[in-house]
């Protein structure tokens, strides 16, 4: 069985890694549009940024580990389409055969034209290149301008601000991270940043975007403008799925997997940000763009491909680092449906705290803030009964297990 996989990120280098560790023999060969090799993208937001982790560090393994490995690892290429009934991916004028085909083309910033069309300094953060093009810019007096407050818009403002930036970041939303948190934990990331001095406004709409001199000048409906040296897009990311729609399969907001990462097509599966996933245990179909999902996806669709059968039911988690607040979350909140109660384990005002998500007697998510010991037991009870025990805050946490 010969194995192309589509994207040079992390859940190709761990599929990668899991067939080699399976004792997969057949041919490997991983496409990806990026000069680097794999890597990881959660340093791009923290120690890159920061200055205290060098991009080799990021690295998923050092390029040599894939020839050691037998993976003929093709960075900087394009891939052009995909043909299904042959089971061949064209590059231009060549063309790879495949048994399997693993998509792993991952997202893309989501664009702001106003933004884009200004010629102003406008940057957006997803490649190594951007965080080290970006990592140049934040110098002690720069001044940064964010547009969105959401874990890379916040991240990014914390290693602004610890290098001594200044920082105005810009959200429509109320509060921050509030679609994801819901209010009381989006009120604890607001204060944080305005306590290290960042000019947080919210609830606000940009009018337009304009350069003057070497600077961006951020209007904003009813209020003063915002001159920056440098404006950061943090806005989101879309799916890049055209690839996969382009070939004849079925997207909507990412690649249609079942709960096997499989396409209906029996040959080609997806894993990571472009993977919309039924999600066996949450009964949904669910697309998590974190860290966490595109290695276990990877590996996990690597075992498919060897002929394991189990669905992919493990439940999303993330972490941030902002400051001195470190946090872990594990689960999934239904940004439609969400929840009933909120349990707080501990002080939120101190940062040193657990919460649990509840809905229909049944808990949805659990989150730690500060708490490195919080991490087991939150998974224990996350997706399990809302129990007396689990609703009454003065039980800890760790006899819940």
């Amino acid at each position: 069985m010969n194995v192309v996989v589509v994207g040079g990120g992390l859940a190709a280098a761990n599929a990668v890694t899991e067939l080699r560790a399976q004792g997969h023999s057949g041919d490997i060969v991983v496409v990806g549009e990026e000069s680097h090799p794999p890597y990881e993208r959660p340093p791009l937001s923290k120690g890159i940024l920061l200055g205290s982790a060098e991009p080799d560090a990021a690295l998923a393994h050092p390029r040599a580990w894939y020839d050691e490995h037998q993976v003929d690892l093709r960075t900087g290429t394009v891939v052009t389409g995909i043909d299904l009934d042959r089971r061949r991916v064209r590059l231009g004028a060549e063309e790879l055969p495949y048994d399997r085909l693993l998509l792993a083309t991952g997202a893309t910033p989501r664009r702001l034209p106003m933004a884009d069309a200004s010629g102003a300094p406008v940057q957006y953060l997803r490649t190594l290149d951007d965080a080290l093009a970006l990592r140049d810019r934040l110098s002690e007096g720069a001044r940064i301008a964010i547009i969105g407050a959401g874990w890379i818009g916040l991240e990014v403002t914390s290693a602004a601000r610890q290098r001594g930036a200044s920082v105005t970041v810009l959200e429509a939303a109320p509060l921050p991270l509030q679609r994801v948190l819901g209010d009381e934990l989006a009120r604890v990331f607001a204060d944080l940043h305005r306590e290290h001095g960042v000019d947080l406004r919210l609830g606000v709409r940009v009018a337009g975007v304009e350069r003057v001199d070497d600077t961006a000048v951020v209007h904003v409906e009813g209020g003063a403008p915002v001159v920056a040296d440098l404006l950061l897009v943090a806005i989101g990311v879309t799916p890049v799925d055209a690839l996969a729609a382009g070939a004849g399969l079925a997207v909507d907001d990412g690649i249609l997997v079942d709960a096997r990462l499989r396409t209906p097509d029996p040959h080609v599966l997806a894993a990571g940000d472009v993977a919309r996933h039924a999600h066996p245990a949450l009964g949904t179909r669910i697309r998590v763009e974190h860290w966490d999902t595109a290695i276990q996806q990877g590996r996990h669709a690597a075992r498919v491909m060897l002929g394991a059968d189990e669905p992919y039911a493990r439940l999303p988690y993330f972490f941030t680092d902002q400051y001195d607040l470190g946090m872990e979350y594990v689960g999934h909140v239904d940004a439609t449906a969400g929840y009933d109660r909120l349990v707080v384990r501990g002080d939120l005002a101190a940062r040193q705290a657990s919460v649990l998500w509840l809905s229909d007697d049944r808990v949805l998510a659990g989150m730690h803030l500060n708490d490195w010991d919080a991490i087991d037991p939150l998974r224990a009870v996350v997706g399990g009964p809302a129990t007396d025990a689990v609703r009454d805050p003065s039980v800890p946490l760790v006899d819940l297990m």
